[in-house]
Parts: C-alpha cells; sequence; structure tokens
C-alpha cells in the first residue's frame, strides 16, 4: 500500500504541474505550431509563385561575383552586399544584409545577361515576416528569444510529464489507449485526440522543440555539443581575416573572389548544387566560398576561407570550415536547423513537420477543453452535494 500511495501522489503532483504549465505556455505553444505549419512548406511555395527565382541553365559564359555586385549595386545603392548565390537553373541572388542599421535586401540578377530580375526588401517579405514572429515574437531579440525558448522548454516538460500521465498501467488499458475511438462523444473524442495524438508526435516533435531550445539558448546549445562531443566544448566562430602587412598584392588582372570561384567551378563543373561567395568588403577581409551540395539543407555545406592577397587557403578551427574536417558533434550542431525544419529527411521530413506542428498547436486547445469539462464536472458535482 504505501508504494501505491507514492506513485499517486507522484502523478497528482505531476498532473498538477502539468496543467498550470499548459495554461501558462499554451498560446506560446499555440502560436509556435501555427507559424511552424506555415514556414514547413516556404520553399516549396516560394518556388511555384515566384518565377523570377529561375533562369534556364544555357550554354554561354556566366558573369563572375564581382561583375553580379556592381549590377546589383547600381539597383540598390549604398547598400552592403553580403554575398552572391549561384545555383544552375536559379536566378543568381546578391544578398544585402547589416545588422546596425538593419536591413535584408536581395537583388535577382541573371548571371548570363546581367538583367536585374527583381529587387526584394526581405522585411516586407511575408515568409521574414512570419520568421520573426517565430523566433522573436515580433519583439527585440533578446527579449522575444528567451520568452519563446522559455515556452518550448515547457512544452517538452509537458510532452514528458504527458507520457507519464497517460501511460496505461496494463495491457488492456493499451488497447483502448492507442487508437482514436472516431464514433464517440466529442468529449471523449477531444481526449483522445489529446493524448494519442500526443503520444504517436512526441516522438517526432520533441526533436522539433530541442532544437528550437538550441537555437534559443546559447547554454543548452553548448550542452548538447558537450554531450554529443563526450566532454568536448564547442570552438567559438570567429572571422577570419587577410594578412594586410604584406607590401606585394595579388598580381592578377581579376579581383580574388572572382579568381576563386571560377577555380571552384573549374575542379567540378558537374557540380549541382549551390555556391555562396562571400566578396571581401576591405583589405582586411578573407574570401569565404560555402559549396552546398544540397541546397536544400544547409549541414552539409563545405565553408572555405582565402587571403584576398595571396589566395593561400585560411584554416579554421570552428564547426563552419571543411565538412570533412567536423566531428560527429560539429554535424549534430550544423544539423540542427534542418532537425527544426525537417528538411533533414527531405521533403518526407517537412511533411512530417508540419503536421506535428499543427498537432502541438493544438495541444494547448484540446487540453484547455479537457480542463474546462472537468472544471464544470466539479462544480455540477458540488451543487448536487
Amino acid at each position: 500500500m504505501p508504494v501505491k500511495k507514492k506513485t499517486n501522489r507522484f502523478k497528482y503532483w505531476t498532473g498538477k504541474i502539468h496543467l498550470w504549465l499548459g495554461l501558462t505556455s499554451g498560446l506560446f505553444v499555440f502560436f509556435l505550431g501555427i507559424t511552424g505549419c506555415i514556414l514547413a512548406f516556404e520553399l516549396e511555395i516560394e518556388n511555384a509563385i515566384q518565377s523570377y527565382r529561375f533562369t534556364e541553365v544555357q550554354n554561354k559564359p556566366i558573369l563572375p561575383p564581382t561583375k553580379l555586385k556592381k549590377i546589383a549595386d547600381k539597383a540598390l545603392p549604398n547598400k552592403h552586399a553580403h554575398s552572391v548565390n549561384y545555383q544552375p537553373g536559379k536566378t543568381t541572388q546578391v544578398v544585402y544584409y547589416n545588422a546596425d542599421p538593419e536591413y535584408y535586401f536581395i537583388v535577382f540578377v541573371n548571371q548570363y545577361t546581367g538583367e536585374v530580375l527583381k529587387v526584394k526588401d526581405m522585411s516586407e517579405d511575408f515568409f521574414r515576416i512570419v520568421i520573426n514572429g517565430h523566433y522573436y515574437l515580433w519583439l527585440q531579440p533578446e527579449i522575444g528569444q528567451p520568452i519563446l525558448t522559455t515556452a518550448t522548454m515547457i512544452f517538452v516538460f509537458l510532452l514528458i510529464s504527458g507520457l507519464i500521465l497517460w501511460w496505461p498501467k496494463s495491457k488492456a488499458a493499451r488497447k483502448q489507449r492507442f487508437s482514436v475511438k472516431l464514433k464517440s462523444k466529442w468529449r471523449r473524442l477531444n481526449y483522445d485526440l489529446h493524448n494519442v495524438l500526443g503520444f504517436y508526435m512526441t516522438f517526432i516533435v520533441i526533436f522539433i522543440a530541442l532544437s528550437g531550445m538550441v537555437m534559443g539558448f546559447q547554454w543548452f546549445a553548448k550542452s548538447v555539443y558537450w554531450i554529443s562531443s563526450g566532454g568536448q566544448s564547442m570552438t567559438v566562430f570567429e572571422e577570419t581575416f587577410s594578412d594586410t602587412t604584406r607590401t606585394a598584392k595579388l598580381n592578377v588582372n581579376a579581383a580574388a573572389a572572382d579568381v576563386l570561384w571560377a577555380k571552384f567551378v573549374k575542379e567540378d563543373p558537374t557540380f549541382k548544387g549551390s555556391y555562396d561567395v562571400h566578396i571581401p568588403e576591405n583589405e582586411k577581409a578573407s574570401v569565404e566560398i560555402a559549396k552546398n551540395p544540397d541546397p536544400s539543407t544547409y549541414w552539409k555545406a563545405d565553408y572555405r576561407y582565402f587571403d584576398q592577397h595571396t589566395l593561400k587557403e585560411i584554416e579554421v578551427k570552428h564547426m563552419y570550415g571543411k565538412f570533412s574536417n567536423t566531428s560527429t558533434a560539429d554535424k549534430i550542431s550544423r544539423m540542427n536547423y534542418d532537425i527544426h525544419v525537417g528538411s533533414v529527411l527531405g521533403l518526407p521530413g517537412k511533411i512530417m513537420a508540419f503536421i506535428t506542428s499543427l498537432v502541438a498547436a493544438s495541444m494547448p486547445v484540446t487540453g484547455v477543453i479537457i480542463w474546462l469539462g472537468r472544471k464544470k464536472k466539479k462544480t455540477k458535482t458540488l451543487k448536487s452535494i
């Protein structure tokens, strides 16, 4: 008897905490789930409705990065070009990004003719607006991100505590609890939707939630890396620089970014992925080229850094260097965003992310209905007494 009493007491307090934390974080979880659904197929929707993103592959020379940058600069003056993105069959994108003053533009330029097809202000882009809500609640990042990440952390606890409360004690109970009784009354149906769907989706949605925590809390990201690496600390990302002490500069007829980009293309002429070329903004900056074999994800990208004066490669110790040099922990950390949006598993993964986000959004709603039903039932019982 004492053991049974202890177990009941444990479940009682687990249930109480589950209830009040659920009521506290429910609105945020609902918001994250709905915005997650909207963002699940962002790339597919943009490709379907934005024709300027595509330029057919032609048997013509492609304009080099600095040439495309100059063309884009004329269309968008007084802004700093962050990178030039190439991908076969896609229009080249010259990305302009700056933190202070904050701006984010993309200039789409035909890589064969130099024609500017679109100048896009990303602050007015629908999906960008949704992303800012999903990450920051449209507040300052230092305010909005901790709020949503804390709500996500509470949601992880709710998933675990929900399993504890729901888990059936016997085989007979398992047969009843692992299926949704569609023909039952709406209250019973709501109960099954909350518990059964929650159970089946927990093992997927928990990865989405934990990956969100990695992006929101640095201490959590470092903890995940420490565990996955077997006790090693994460190497902090550091910017690479060219050697400005050299008196002799690069003796070539083209800019360093153009020379390096052309070398990459020549070495792998059948490459079907994307190149991100970062053109140096001053003599101190290095040239960065990111070669990504799968542009639908980010974790496999090969990041290379070069001195703009000597073209000598600069080796880095952090995870955003050569893919071949990354450890298992580095790969897991790199994979975090792709896990969060489901793209790590391709289209099936995005479908799963969409469904689980929808279920996650429904959990606070069905949970509140259960709570209101029990509260109403308790009130009726007291009145009858």
